[in-house]
């Protein structure tokens, strides 16, 4: 199933994502993981709601 990553409704610790980390922005590279914590307050980001995974990674979800 598809989740909206632009949501912070649909992401929550423990779900596994893609995200893409700040150093990959150009190439759009995904990064697979675990939602470790949510670091984006707002309720919607249009790049992606900004997680740090459970390796230490920082991204913005886009699956």
């Amino acid at each position: 199933m598809e989740v909206d990553g632009r949501y912070r409704k649909n992401i929550q610790p423990g779900l596994e994502v893609e995200v893409i980390l700040k150093k990959d922005q150009r190439s759009g590279a995904r990064t697979p993981g675990v939602v470790k914590d949510i670091l984006t307050k707002s309720d919607y980001h249009p790049h992606g709601i900004k997680v740090r995974l459970e390796d230490g990674q920082v991204g913005r979800v886009v699956y």
